[in-house]
């Protein structure tokens, strides 16, 4: 009984240990993505904006921000979710906010749970696109003033940004490596010849 005691304590130092260890060049291109992608986007919104507007930067991107350059092999941070999850999940935010505009907790709370079952449908899990439909129905006046142009601008547009930022700066070393199925290239790569 001890010994099974001892080696349970064991493999669970081990495990504590390796879960602790730091390792610097991963969190160095982790911050590099983070800090790039949501720079851009905020930068565009510096130059087309006023300070007081701030469309083009959501709540949402600061979490996919986290997926995407921190947990890069989750299946949850990978460009179908990303793009799909935003996408779609916006759309489900402005057509409810369409149907029950002067219901805020009934619009809200009908949005994040649609866009949920909806990106399950979908295979498009990306737990950010719940926040980015409830943004469409709390965010400020401007926000819902965009009606669907919100979809486009700037979920989808922000969206893509992050993506890109992702790509390039995952696949800068060899030991990280983003998306985790490269198929999508090859589609691509086949179309653009």
């Amino acid at each position: 009984m001890r010994k099974r005691i001892r080696r349970h304590l064991r493999t669970a130092k081990y495990i504590v240990y390796k879960e602790t260890l730091i390792d610097f060049k991963e969190h160095f291109w982790t911050f590099v993505g983070a800090f790039l992608g949501i720079a851009i986007i905020g930068l565009l919104n510096s130059k087309y904006f006023t300070a007081n507007d701030n469309l083009f930067l959501i709540g949402s991107f600061g979490a996919s921000s986290v997926l995407i350059y921190g947990i890069i092999n989750s299946p949850l941070a990978q460009p179908r979710n990303l793009i799909g999850g935003h996408f779609l999940c916006a759309l489900v935010g402005v057509t409810i906010h369409k149907l029950i505009p002067n219901e805020p907790w009934l619009s809200s709370s009908l949005s994040v749970a649609l866009s949920i079952v909806v990106m399950q449908i979908t295979k498009t899990l990306h737990p950010p696109g719940g926040a980015t439909a409830l943004i469409a129905n709390i965010g400020s006046a401007k926000i819902q003033a965009l009606g669907y142009l919100y979809v486009f601008s700037p979920v989808l547009s922000g969206a893509c940004i992050l993506l890109l930022v992702a790509i390039f700066v995952n696949n800068r070393t060899s030991h990280r490596s983003y998306p985790i199925n490269k198929n999508w290239y090859r589609v691509w790569h086949r179309y653009r010849r």
